[in-house]
């Protein structure tokens, strides 16, 4: 197969046609038509890289051909050619999707060859751009974070609702459940995902430091500041600040970020000079903001200008159903990622999960599964694989004598029950939410009598 791009060139003359072939073939994998039936014949056939076209061919113009070769599934780059050449048809056929425009009376094959090769390497940049975006989507969507209890529905609707708005946002929950994959969901379902995502540690650094990270400084400002520096504000122009753990910021900056949201203005540091910047605030706190409030912490009019849509994120323990899911997802990606042929949970493996109270939440979970993935020695994860603290650590409320007495089976059956009940008796679904082989599942449906839910 060449690795030359393909061409094709449509012409009705033969002299040009062959002339323009022998001129480009060393480059291009070159074919050439004698008119738009044939090369949207052609075009159907093998696709092509590049299209080069007259403007005047039999029974139909080169601009109407060209129109219907965008349409196709894979487009050609279309190059319109014409001895024609005037302002107004260069327009008429941009409009019509021609990507550049050249005058065969100034034809010149270097010219040529260097508008094709400037229209390759934008379309190269654009799939590149379009994969990127992907890649970010299938990493940061809404989509991707697991999670199918009533808390966990309920909250994507109300992302969902906010994200393509301009509204400040205070993410809450404990430490470890996931607020700032969400604050990046809400980015990427915003119109301004295509800007900047500024992430901002506040408990990280001091407070001179923050101010500086935040709003940037002048050479001289302070010692050590030897030239000058564009805080996180500026960098995030366009897009969304993420500011973690907002708790922790002393009373100086809150005077300086209660300014910025009502007015969209801040100064660098040893800078006298008011600079503007078209920045959404997102903010994150694993604090009680109220209480900090009341004990005189923290600002009551920042509180408020933060929290014009609260989201508290529930803790891993208020959502034990979706453990299972969370269990299988980090699964399937460590196992991807240490190629390693692990493929399920057992039952005794999957019950201490369920019983786990998870006081790190989504974050203690993926790590203790990347544990057990990593020293799984078969390709079920066993009891065994996962960390002590999971393996020792009891349920979350203390069961009776009788409840303790539980047998491993009553547990899977009450699991599969479950999983039947919150799926609404898909199968599929339910197998797939407890981390069991839809084969496995269905043998224990019989083996367990649940064949009617």
């Amino acid at each position: 197969m060449s690795e030359k791009p393909t061409l094709l060139i449509v012409d009705d003359e033969k002299p040009t046609r062959e002339g323009l072939r022998a001129a480009l073939e060393e480059r291009y994998d070159v074919y050439v038509a004698e008119d738009a039936q044939a090369a949207m014949e052609l075009l159907e056939r093998e696709p092509m890289q590049v299209m080069l076209t007259d403007f005047r061919l039999p029974n139909e113009d080169g601009m109407k051909l060209i129109a219907r070769a965008k349409s196709l599934a894979r487009p050609p780059i279309c190059i319109l050619m014409t001895a024609y050449g005037s302002e107004e048809l260069a327009v008429e056929a941009m409009k019509r999707g021609a990507d550049d425009y050249i005058a065969k009376g100034r034809l010149q094959i270097d010219e040529l060859e260097m508008r094709i090769a400037r229209s390759l390497r934008q379309q190269n940049l654009e799939t590149e751009n379009v994969a990127l975006r992907r890649q970010l989507d299938a990493k940061f969507g809404l989509e991707h974070i697991i999670g199918e209890s009533p808390a966990m529905r309920e909250i994507f609707e109300i992302v969902q609702q906010v994200a393509p708005t301009r509204a400040t946002i205070l993410l809450g929950g404990e430490s470890g459940t996931g607020k700032e994959v969400f604050a990046k969901a809400i980015h990427q379902g915003s119109p301004r995902a295509r800007q900047p995502f500024v992430t901002v540690h506040c408990a990280a650094l001091t407070p001179t430091l923050l101010e500086s990270e935040l709003f940037g400084h002048e050479k001289g400002a302070f010692t050590g500041a030897y030239e000058r520096r564009v805080g996180r504000f500026e960098l995030a122009q366009g897009g969304t600040l993420f500011l973690d753990e907002i708790g922790e910021i002393d009373a100086t900056i809150q005077i300086k970020l209660l300014r910025f949201l009502g007015e969209r203005t801040f100064e660098r540091v040893g800078s006298n000079k008011t600079l503007t910047a078209d920045v959404r605030l997102i903010a994150a706190t694993n604090k009680n903001l109220a209480e900090q409030v009341k004990a005189g912490k923290f600002r009551e009019d920042l509180f408020f200008r933060l929290r014009v849509v609260e989201i508290n994120l529930p803790p891993l323990r208020d959502r034990a159903g979706d453990v299972p899911l969370l269990a299988q997802n980090f699964l399937r990606e460590f196992a991807r990622e240490n190629e390693k042929k692990v493929n399920e949970f057992t039952a005794d493996a999957l019950q201490l999960l369920m019983q786990h109270s998870w006081p790190g939440n989504v974050r203690e979970l993926r790590t203790a599964i990347e544990h057990a993935v990593v020293l799984c020695r078969g390709e079920k994860i066993t009891a065994r694989d996962l960390p002590a603290s999971v393996r020792t650590g009891g349920p979350v409320e203390t069961p009776g004598p009788r409840e303790n007495a539980l047998t491993l089976k009553e547990a899977e059956k009450q699991l599969m029950e479950r999983a039947l009940t919150e799926t609404g008796g898909n199968r599929t679904l339910a197998a797939r939410k407890i981390g069991m082989s839809r084969r496995t599942f269905h043998r224990k449906l019989h083996l367990y009598r649940l064949e009617g839910l």
